[in-house]
């Protein structure tokens, strides 16, 4: 058994041509490597559906980032760079969060994978900085930051679309300017909302969705006109929070 102080070494390297490239030298001690691998683990936990494994690997989080989850789209250097920081447990690239964001954006598609990397950047942005940054691992009803309540929002009134049998998603349309401008969706998703959800024929489930829709915008006074990379995070994990809540089995 190793001793807790016993040094560990990483030297990570890439092929470039006829060449290898050294991409980042890590020196520590073997308790310092559990540590800082515990860590990770610990912040790109999210909640997830029962048949999605516990932990994503870097290969799978890396792709969740690329163009049609090409692993030769991976940007250059964030492999190395990600790798590094989950060792040293210093912040991660900011570039993940921007590349995370893009292909939502792109493919209006909150997946497992990315909600659990933009929740780890902004928990461990958060840390590095000694701020206070509280996203947990599910719904979290008592988060008063506008960005996550807003991302709830609009995966609740996506769920009354769906029930309502409308063809057209309002995911497909919407999620981008939603997500960054909010003040000009909003207004016209929530009068749209009270059109689809006189369409509900269990009226009980109606007055639910009703009164979720009123703990959430109960703290916001108006929609905020832009969100910053990091809010427009928060609103994905939100989105993907209540998204998940909904298909939750309730006891």
């Amino acid at each position: 058994m190793l001793d807790d102080n016993t040094k560990f070494y990483v030297l990570g390297l890439s092929p470039n041509a006829a060449r290898i490239a050294i991409r980042f030298w890590y020196a520590g001690t073997v308790s310092e490597v559990e540590q800082n691998i515990r860590q990770h683990f610990e912040d790109i936990a999210i909640v997830h559906d029962p048949h999605q494994p516990e932990y994503l690997s870097l290969f799978r989080l890396l792709v969740s980032t690329a163009l049609q989850g090409d692993s030769k789209k991976i940007q250059p250097n964030l492999a190395g760079d990600f790798m590094k920081a989950i060792l040293a447990g210093t912040s991660y690239p900011e570039t993940l969060l921007s590349s995370a964001i893009r292909r939502i954006r792109a493919e209006h598609e909150v997946t497992y994978p990315r909600a659990s990397l933009i929740k780890a950047v902004l928990v461990r942005k958060a840390r590095y900085k000694k701020e206070k940054e509280v996203i947990d691992m599910s719904l979290d009803t008592s988060n008063t930051n506008a960005g996550y309540r807003i991302g709830r929002l609009f995966a609740v009134l996506e769920k009354i679309h769906e029930e309502a049998k409308i063809n057209a998603a309002i995911r497909d349309r919407f999620y981008g300017s939603a997500s960054s401008r909010p003040a000009t969706v909003f207004p016209h998703l929530m009068k749209l909302k009270n059109h689809h959800i006189a369409k509900l024929e269990n009226r009980g489930r109606a007055v639910n969705l009703e009164k979720i829709i009123g703990e959430i915008v109960d703290d916001i006074q108006d929609f905020p006109t832009h969100l910053t990379l990091d809010d427009q995070g928060r609103f994905a994990v939100g989105y993907y929070h209540q998204r998940q809540d909904f298909f939750k089995k309730k006891d």
